[in-house]
């Protein structure tokens, strides 16, 4: 329609009339009319549509098998491309994030992500990322099933290093069980658990009943801990948290059965370590939290 020539004007109609008319967008039409892209599992004969320039370390079909054996061979589910670019760069393959990206969508390997909703105006401008570790932990809980029933899940992060500090199940999701996972903190970064013991840190935590009951506020103060409540309506105040456990669901609660809480626990804390030890993060040049950690504490607090 677009070549057809107007018997008023004798000139074409051209494609942006057409498609101003037809109300459609002319890059519609150009996927219509490119060819189809080679899907993984095809049969060879045709070059997948790729863009011009030259190739990189590998041809498109080697580049992909490496990024399927990452994949593959990742503990983790749902690591978006940025995470295979980076874990590909520690193999020795050298590569762009627009390449991995590219061969990634067009075979279907991304991870699934959840559409967005719009945002208001901000509560706040700050950061939640201290300079430092041990200066901020976050805390929150969530929920999972095991044949027991229903368990809830508590977890304190720290929002530097973005480590986990400390993770537990139980039955009952009492103001006293959310205190456990700091505990467990205390103990392994402060060595102990008594009065005044971690004086300089706070932590952040939404407005639920556990972490704003007396007997919470008042440990805390025990501790020589901050209370840092998070804006209401704010979840993003106490992101790391939460992004913590978005991590915790995709590749632990989600994808494993547990029969007993006591397994759950067990379990929890095995992904604790793992993800202590391998989980990439971006912000932090794709190194995992406890190589952060290790880099901020003095060689004596490492070795103790």
């Amino acid at each position: 329609m677009s070549r057809t020539v107007s018997p008023a004007s004798g000139s074409v109609y051209g494609l942006a009339r057409v498609c101003r008319i037809w109300r459609v967008s002319r890059a519609t039409v150009h996927r219509h009319l490119s060819p189809p892209r080679l899907r993984l599992g095809s049969e060879a004969g045709s070059d997948p549509a790729r863009r011009p320039g030259p190739f990189g370390a590998m041809p498109d079909a080697a580049l992909l098998l490496r990024i399927l054996a990452i994949l593959i061979d990742s503990p983790f589910h749902g690591e978006g491309h940025r995470k295979v670019w980076a874990r590909l760069r520690m193999k020795g393959v050298r590569t762009s994030k627009r390449r991995v990206l590219r061969l990634m969508r067009a075979h279907d390997l991304l991870a699934p992500t959840r559409v967005g909703t719009p945002r208001g105006p901000r509560n706040h401008d700050g950061t939640i990322i201290p300079d430092r570790v041990d200066t901020m932990w976050g805390t929150d809980l969530t929920t999972t099933w095991t044949a027991e029933g229903q368990v809830a899940v508590f977890v304190a992060i720290d929002h530097r290093s973005a480590e986990c500090v400390g993770i537990h199940a139980a039955r009952r999701a009492t103001r006293f069980e959310a205190l456990e996972p700091i505990r467990q903190g205390l103990r392994q970064r402060f060595g102990g658990f008594s009065a005044e013991i971690a004086s300089g840190p706070s932590v952040r935590h939404d407005h639920g009943s556990q972490s704003m009951a007396d007997a919470f506020q008042t440990e805390l103060a025990f501790l020589g801990i901050a209370s840092s409540p998070a804006f209401v309506r704010a979840p993003e105040g106490n992101g790391c948290a939460e992004r913590f456990i978005r991590t915790l669901k995709e590749n632990l609660l989600w994808v494993e059965h547990f029969d007993t809480v006591e397994d759950l626990r067990h379990g929890l804390l095995a992904f604790r370590d793992l993800y202590n030890e391998t989980w990439l993060i971006e912000r932090h040049g794709f190194r995992p939290p406890a190589d952060i950690r290790a880099a901020q504490l003095p060689p004596a607090a490492i070795a103790a």
